[in-house]
């Protein structure tokens, strides 16, 4: 991609960008536009022209460039809108895919002549995959001379036809595919190819049925591993350590401390047998027994642990995950095969009596965990209906090798652990800097007092339960009630950037509890990575933000 030529031209392509509108670039297929919304991929976004016009039809839109300082122009041209942008390009659109959206609306204009040929089958798989079930991929095609600057390929609509077939994807037929240049350079035309996403495709969610519901289980292992998988995916996405085409790598200990998180109730607290017969368990061994003096809640991912905690938390996360890799991991094949889904291995690690952070560097040290990239994005976006089949399942075995339970301390003893809503921390930062000066409403801008304020989960509890230290904010009670269950629109959130940062950097910054808002936020938030700063974690709400409105259509709240 030519991205040097962009960055150092970035005012002047932006300006030829906003010369044209979007109607006038698009019109061949903006009929497929009428009464239709959702969440839009702006590919190669260049000034935010068209990612803006998206928006302002009521898509959520996603927009993507690669040239830094286009970008920025871009950003500021769009910052009223609900716009995310991320620094990404084709073919490998390694961010995007990390975020597991699936996209009703894929828009490449302007682009597809700066993929290298050898590039463009993978490019257009990619592009196919992230579309949504009956979603739509747009496009456009440059012919003719190059500028002398930029590098054109040569580009075809046949070729594109043809990965079509093998995508199983359809071509949209439009009334006019061909259309001259729109900025009157005469030996330039352009071409649109439009395709279709009839169903899903994938074969995840059979094989996810075939898993929970067919295959033999000589214990609960099996669906203990997918709910580690499904509860990972859709809370601490921030915990993968890579990803490719077929792959998604993640720490082999985060499977293994969620793992502990779920069979900590059932087997220490509910005595609930997890095979038949009297025999013990693989995973459980003397620091697992020693969990029973703490909750699942003591050992969370970014929580610190005391060199005597840590000992056991992660001798029995070894163990874990050991058994893991020999068990349910191996046993969980493919249907109609001998051929294992996941894939993995351990690391030599020699556990000491020392504190640790149970962030991602920590669980990194035990191994590496592989899931099936098909199955970790629909881990991600129907987490909320893959959960219950588990649980039922569980429910189903557990009843087969003990009648004497009803199925409701079934249900009780598979309850994840929240925990509870709990604000006390951060209203005792609120009250200490509130002793020191002023403290603002995040949402309004005013002045709170100590005998009237909230602390506001931004993402509400009832729908995605968060107490990590980023997602509590100060708040007024009237905004807070007018907030409630609602989550924050785009607009709102970003209006609120300087409020929330002001008050990180001044609440926790240079306090006891930075690294574990950190590491909170690592683990929970998507596309942080190893940066630490308070804008990395507000861009990572940002993103945040737009997955749980995708994937479990929360209202939003406008503000006051």
């Amino acid at each position: 991609m030519p991205i040097t030529s962009y960055n150092k031209n970035a005012e002047k392509f932006f300006n030829q960008y906003q010369s044209l509108t979007f109607e006038q670039v698009h019109s061949d297929w903006l009929p497929l536009l009428e009464k239709s919304s959702g969440l839009a991929l702006d590919v190669g976004a260049g000034s935010g022209r068209d990612a803006l016009a998206l928006a302002e039809r009521g898509w959520d839109v996603v927009a993507v460039e690669p040239a830094v300082e286009l970008r920025r122009l871009g950003v500021v041209a769009t910052a009223h809108q609900s716009i995310q942008w991320v620094e990404d390009s084709l073919p490998d659109l390694a961010e995007i895919r990390k975020l597991s959206y699936r996209f009703d609306l894929i828009l490449v204009s302007a682009v597809w002549m700066h993929v290298a040929p050898s590039s463009r089958e993978r490019a257009f798989r990619i592009l196919t995959e992230l579309l949504a079930p009956s979603g739509t991929l747009v496009i456009t095609l440059r012919h003719g001379p190059g500028d002398g600057e930029r590098v054109f390929h040569e580009v075809s609509k046949t070729e594109l036809d043809s990965f079509a077939r093998h995508r199983a994807v359809v071509p949209v037929p439009l009334a006019g595919e061909t259309a001259a240049d729109q900025l009157d350079r005469p030996e330039v035309w352009w071409e649109t190819a439009v395709y279709r996403l009839p169903d899903d495709g994938t074969g995840a969610l059979p094989t996810l049925r075939h898993i929970i519901v067919n295959d033999d289980k000589s214990s609960s292992y099996k669906l203990g591993l997918l709910r580690a998988l499904v509860r990972l995916a859709d809370s601490a996405p921030g915990l993968v350590i890579n990803r490719t085409d077929d792959w998604v790598e993640l720490p082999l200990g985060a499977v293994g401390l969620y793992w502990l998180m779920q069979y900590h109730p059932l087997v220490l607290r509910h005595r609930l047998r997890q095979a038949p017969g009297s025999r013990g368990y693989g995973f459980a061994g003397e620091d697992f027994y020693a969990l029973e003096q703490l909750s699942p809640l003591d050992f969370r991912p970014g929580l610190s642990l005391s060199a005597e905690h840590a000992l056991v938390v992660m001798g029995a996360i070894k163990q874990a995950a050991a058994n893991i890799l020999k068990n349910p991991a191996r046993y969980t094949t493919w249907p109609g095969t001998n051929r294992p889904v996941f894939d993995g291995a351990t690391s030599r690690l020699r556990i000491r009596e020392e504190p640790v952070t149970l962030d991602r560097q920590t669980l990194a040290r035990f191994g590496v965990f592989r899931v099936p990239a098909m199955l970790w994005d629909t881990f991600s976006r129907y987490a909320c209906w893959v959960e219950p089949a588990i649980v039922n399942e569980w429910v189903n075995l557990m009843s087969g090798w003990e009648v004497r339970y009803s199925t409701e301390t079934y249900h009780k003893a598979l309850q994840w652990a929240e925990g509870r809503r709990d604000t006390s921390l951060m209203r005792k930062l609120v009250e200490q800097q509130l002793a020191e000066g002023r403290v603002k409403c995040v949402w309004t801008a005013r002045n709170l007092s100590q005998q009237r304020y909230d602390i506001d989960h931004c993402f509400p509890w009832s729908r995605w339960s968060n107490n990590d230290l980023w997602n509590l904010l100060p708040a007024s009670q009237t905004a807070n009630a007018a907030k409630s269950e609602k989550l924050p629109s785009d607009a709102l959130l970003k209006q609120a950037r300087p409020r929330v940062t002001e008050w990180w950097e001044r609440a926790v910054l240079g306090t006891d509890i930075e690294s574990r808002f950190f590491a909170e936020a690592e683990a929970a938030l998507p596309l942080l990575g190893e940066s630490r700063s308070v804008d990395s974690v507000f861009e990572g709400m940002l993103q945040q933000r737009l997955r749980l409105k995708t994937n479990l259509q929360l209202a939003e709240w406008l503000g006051l």
